[in-house]
């Protein structure tokens, strides 16, 4: 029986004990490219947890990331946190030792305005790459932001909005749901439009599995009791299967971050790893840990993993210059890598993402990106067909490699809506993957190529 998780409003601060603030404090400067060129956007956000908390985070795998990335993944493997500063409009990626110093500063900084071990304090940042941030400009916005912390959804929403960069929307969501006899919630905001094909893992090592190939940033908070390890388990199961599994251009950031509180004021019992539990297999970010042995845990995971997916899904719905969004359902492949490798292939084909936006049922060209993926392929085993998202009934466009009679006026209706589903069915094995991508148009082009005689139209 699945468990009943109910919304609320109020995202990041909805559980309890959690306080947020935005501010704007001009961060982003000439050069630094238009994605957060929205006038006096507020461009600095705090997450705070009025008491110490426990921490988990995942990072990109990217062989060049950015400062905080770097603070970040020293800090979240100690397990404990109390509060996030982000900034936007500046990456602080490719800085050197001046970046590292910053982010240091940063957390220090706070540090002192919470009086709060330094230690305690995380970092993230997005933006162009490449420049020092404007630390005096960071300073007076972090002692403004904390004079401002509040748990009011306007608090909330204030810091959803600084995080942005390109977005044209706020990305946010709470849910509510019982453990035992307590009351528990989980809260996030996330960003990102472009540079958007995360591959996340906890230390940032990259998994033989992952793929190679504007940044996305997560802050969850939730007031469960539930030990680090334990966290760390749940965060990597649940961004395995949302924002590991989106892609709007398939280009992975330098600052990819999802980082997560959990207070533990809701005092459910404790969720903690069974005694004796281990992983079947070494953890990666695509591979799901051995849970704990608890329905409790089962509960907190599902949760986890509706609010991580609904977030991520917002993430390519707002991707830069998006027109339409398409999940693809890939089955039938050998080995999961192989349906990973596949199923990327065809999302990230740039053919194929425009003949979606043109409303044109191409499937030569998703042929011929699963031909020349990795994967193992045989040409007439293949299965593409299309449906309206999340239903059964598929028309079919290829059965075993050869067109069937569906007509191309057919086919272009399953394809004309802003959101369908491809179905690809390789017919050689046990695995699949599931990735939620967008079309490419002409919007996303004009947004990224800027032009070097205006600097500030040019892009993170």
């Amino acid at each position: 029986m699945k468990p009943k998780i109910t919304p609320l409003p109020g995202s990041i601060v909805a559980p309890r004990g959690f306080l947020a603030a935005g501010v704007f404090c001009d961060i982003k400067r000439l050069g630094t490219g238009k994605g957060s060129d929205k006038g006096m956007k507020r461009d600095l956000a705090l997450i705070v947890s009025e008491v110490p908390a426990n921490a988990a985070g995942m990072f990109t795998t990217n062989q060049v990331c950015a400062a905080p990335v770097k603070l970040c993944r020293e800090r979240v493997a100690t397990g404990l946190a109390q509060a996030i500063v982000v900034n936007s409009g500046n990456a602080n990626a490719c800085t050197g030792n001046r970046g590292l110093k910053d982010a240091r500063a940063m957390a220090a900084l706070l540090a002192n305005e919470l009086h709060a071990p330094q230690e305690h304090i995380l970092v993230a940042s997005t933006g162009r790459i490449g420049l020092p941030l404007p630390m005096p400009n960071v300073q007076q916005g972090i002692r403004h932001a904390v004079t401002l912390l509040g748990n009011e959804s306007s608090d909330a929403a204030a810091a959803a909005e600084a995080i942005l960069t390109s977005d044209t929307k706020p990305k946010a969501l709470a849910v509510e749901f019982q453990l035992g006899q307590r009351q528990v919630r989980i809260g996030g905001i996330c960003k990102g439009a472009g540079m958007i094909q995360p591959g996340m893992s906890p230390s940032g090592q990259r998994p033989a599995s992952l793929p190679r190939h504007a940044t996305m940033l997560a802050f969850l908070t939730t007031d469960a009791a539930i030990e680090p390890r334990t966290l760390q388990l749940a965060l990597q199961d649940a961004v395995a299967q949302s924002f590991n599994r989106i892609t709007v251009d398939g280009d992975m950031s330098t600052n990819d971050t999802v980082l997560i509180l959990a207070n533990g004021l809701a005092e459910n019992p404790c969720l903690t790893l069974a005694p004796g539990a281990r992983s079947r297999r070494k953890p990666t970010s695509l591979a799901r840990p051995t849970p704990p042995d608890s329905r409790d845990f089962a509960t907190f995971q599902t949760a986890l993993n509706h609010l991580c997916l609904e977030l991520a899904k917002m993430i390519v719905r707002d991707g830069e210059g998006v027109h339409r969004v398409v999940t693809l359902r890939l089955s039938g492949a050998k080995t999961q890598t192989e349906a990973d490798t596949a199923v990327r292939a065809v999302a990230n084909s740039p053919l194929v993402k425009t003949s979606w936006h043109g409303g044109d049922p191409n499937w030569g060209r998703i042929m011929d990106a699963l031909g020349y993926s990795p994967a193992t392929i045989v040409e007439d085993q293949i299965d593409i067909g299309y449906s309206a998202p999340g239903k059964s009934r598929i028309l079919w466009s290829v059965r075993r490699g050869q067109p069937t009679k569906a007509s191309f006026a057919a086919l272009c209706r399953a394809v004309a809506p802003t959101e369908f589903d491809l179905h690809i069915r390789l017919n050689l094995g046990p695995a699949g993957a599931t990735l939620y991508a967008a079309d490419l148009t002409e919007a996303y082009v004009e947004f990224n190529k800027g032009d070097v005689s205006n600097p500030a139209s040019l892009g993170g």
